[in-house]
Order: structure tokens, then C-alpha cells, then sequence
């Protein structure tokens, strides 16, 4: 038993042996290989930058609106009628108090020539009342009821004439009329659509703003209005009208300026952007839209910090409130200053406090500033 047991020993002990040497042997020459190939450093991650100036910048105030005509009615009698004569044709120019439809009066023409002659009989009867009371052969009471009788049938021939005013349809103001809604024999209703009838010179820029702005306007202040149907060309309108309240639920205070429009090439009920130009801000800072990074925490910007002769630094993003676009650039009211080293290319490729050197070259293709898509956080 003493035999078998030191046996057992000496293998137990050969076997610990052995795995010592080889964990030995595998840690030595991991050590040799991370000695001797040590991988080299990361060179600095090549950047474009600009430098931070600020400029004057003109004060926008920008909405979306719609073109309201000054004067534009909805065509229609006041009175039932059949119509027997169309003096328009659809998309005419017609001028204030232009006939445009006449409706069948014949009834009311017949009745006007019978009241006209009783007024003319009641004028004669009030004349030899007025000869015979002022020499006491009649009652100044029969002088008084011819007076009224004579009123009487004035009226009558005046209330005639007004019914037979209903039956001729004019133009209220020169304007262009719209399509056609009605033909030759039809009988119209009061109240049935004929055709609208447009000014379309000058036209109403209608938009609001939010309250925080009221401050800022004032009658007479310029808008500058652009159209999608017109392209490439800004039209110059004023503001005529401020609402004097704010909307309870939306807090914008409604505006409308006035635009000329003597060609007609805008119409009512077109879509508009409005601009109104405020004094400039002196110390704006402006910075190409491709500086700016998006993610679901907000928008940020990379700086170059620390930055030597060499133009190598580290790169840490900081987070921007940013204000209105101003064509391929956009404003920046908070977190970035005068004289920061501002990343506009490269900078998806970067790490927090990663070294970065400055390229003084601008991007192949493009210029610094130029107009490109936001590069994503890649955080």
C-alpha cells in the first residue's frame, strides 16, 4: 500500500510539473509577441474646420400664410327669376356696374307704368287741391289727403323700381369674374351661385406669429412674399393690419399686409411665405449647416480645442441651441462663441476627446460652408 501510494504522488506531482512548464512557456512568449509588435499609435482623424466670427445678420421673422383677395363675392340674385339675357363670358374683366345677367322683369315693367300713371294723376289731383284751398273752395283736409294720396303713388313707382333693379344683375366693383354657373333660360333661385367676382389688385397676405413677436411689428413694416406657383420671385408687400387680441389657443396674433398685384399673376387663395425684415443683429453667429449634429438628445457641434502650430488638437462636441435657416447656413444663439474652432467635415468619424488635426483644405467638391446633408451622431 506505501509502494502504490508514493507512486501516485510522484505522477501527481510530474502531471503539476508539466502544466506548470507549458503555462509557463504560453506566458512567455505572449509577452515577446506584445513586446516585440506593439501596434502603432492612431495618427490624429483629418478634419475640416472654420473659425468662429461673428456678422451682422439681417432679423427675419418667417411664416406661412395665404393670398386673400381685397373685394371677392359669390355672384347671385337677391330675388327668384328666369333668366333672359347672359351679358359675360367665364374668366371676363368687367368693370363696377357692368350688367351681367337680366332676369325676365315684364311683370313688374307692366306695373310700373300703371303706378306711374296714378302717381302722375295723384300730382295733377294734389296740384288742383293746392289752386282751390288757397281760395277757401276746398277743405284744407281734402288738400292734406291728396298730399298723401301723391306720396302714396311715388312710392309705389320707387318700390317698382327697386324690384325691377333686383332683376338686373351688375357687378358691384371691377374684378374678374370665375367660371359660369348658370344658362340662358334658367330659372334661378335667390341666392343660386352666377360666378364670383374677383379684385385681384391689390391682394391680402394673411399670416400669424407668435405672441413673443407682437413687439416686433408695426404698420408699415416690409414683407417680403414668395409663392411656389411664381419661382425665383419675391414680391414686396406692408403690413396694413395687426389683430388687436390674441388667439386663446394658439397665442399667434393674426397679421395681414397688403400686396400689389397689378399683373394678376398671383391669385386668391394661393399658399405664401412671408418674411418681414427686422433691423440687423451685429453679432451673429452663423455656421454651415454640415457643423451641425443631430440626435434624439438635441443638436451639437464638434470644437477643436487645445489645437497647436501643427493644426492638431481634441475634438469635443458641444451641444447648440440653433435658431433660423439663412440659406445654407443657420444661426446659433447658444453654445458656440467668437473664435471657437468649429468641425463642418470629418466629424462622424471622430471620438470624445479624440486627437484631430486641421485640414487646410476644403473638402473635394465642395466649399467651406456649402450647402450638404447634417452628418448623423454617430454616438
Amino acid at each position: 500500500m506505501n509502494i502504490t501510494a508514493a507512486r501516485n504522488a510522484r505522477a501527481l506531482v510530474v502531471s503539476l510539473m508539466g502544466v506548470a512548464v507549458i503555462f509557463g512557456g504560453l506566458y512567455a512568449w505572449r509577452a515577446v509577441r506584445a513586446g516585440d509588435g506593439a501596434p502603432p499609435a492612431r495618427p490624429p482623424a483629418l478634419v475640416t474646420t472654420v473659425l468662429v466670427q461673428p456678422r451682422s445678420v439681417a432679423e427675419e421673422l418667417q411664416a406661412v400664410g395665404s393670398l386673400q383677395a381685397v373685394r371677392e363675392v359669390l355672384m347671385a340674385p337677391d330675388t327668384p327669376g328666369r333668366v333672359t339675357a347672359i351679358n359675360f363670358a367665364a374668366g371676363q374683366v368687367v368693370k363696377d356696374g357692368a350688367t351681367l345677367v337680366q332676369l325676365y322683369d315684364d311683370p313688374e315693367q307692366a306695373d310700373r307704368i300703371a303706378a306711374l300713371a296714378r302717381a302722375d294723376f295723384a300730382q295733377l289731383q294734389l296740384r288742383r287741391s293746392q289752386d282751390l284751398a288757397s281760395s277757401g273752395a276746398e277743405p284744407r283736409e281734402l288738400l292734406e289727403q291728396r298730399k298723401a294720396e301723391a306720396a302714396q303713388a311715388t312710392a309705389a313707382v320707387r318700390q317698382l323700381d327697386a324690384r325691377i333693379q333686383q332683376k338686373n344683375i351688375r357687378a358691384p366693383f371691377t374684378g374678374q369674374l370665375g367660371v359660369r354657373r348658370i344658362n340662358l333660360g334658367q330659372y334661378l333661385n335667390a341666392g343660386d351661385a352666377i360666378a364670383t367676382l374677383t379684385q385681384l389688385d391689390p391682394l391680402y397676405v394673411n399670416f400669424t406669429l407668435p405672441q413673443q413677436e407682437l413687439s416686433k411689428l408695426a404698420p408699415g413694416v416690409k414683407v417680403l412674399v414668395t409663392v411656389d406657383a411664381v419661382p425665383g420671385k419675391v414680391f414686396e408687400a406692408k403690413v396694413s393690419t395687426i389683430e388687436p387680441r390674441i388667439d386663446a389657443e394658439t397665442r399667434n396674433v393674426a397679421v395681414q399686409a397688403t400686396l400689389s398685384n397689378t399683373d394678376h399673376v398671383l391669385k386668391s387663395g394661393m399658399y405664401a411665405t412671408a418674411r418681414l425684415t427686422l433691423p440687423a443683429t451685429d453679432d451673429a453667429i452663423v455656421l454651415p449647416l454640415t457643423a451641425i449634429l443631430t440626435s434624439a438628445s438635441g443638436d451639437s457641434v464638434v470644437l477643436v480645442q487645445e489645437a497647436d502650430a501643427q493644426g492638431i488638437g481634441k475634438a469635443v462636441a458641444v451641444p447648440v441651441i440653433t435658431g433660423r435657416r439663412l440659406g445654407d447656413d443657420v444661426l446659433v444663439m447658444q453654445g458656440v462663441k467668437a473664435g471657437d474652432i468649429v468641425v463642418i467635415a470629418g466629424q462622424n468619424r471622430l471620438q470624445p476627446g479624440g486627437s484631430v488635426k486641421i485640414n487646410t483644405e476644403p473638402p473635394s467638391g465642395a466649399t467651406v460652408g456649402a450647402a450638404a446633408t447634417p452628418v448623423a451622431d454617430s454616438r
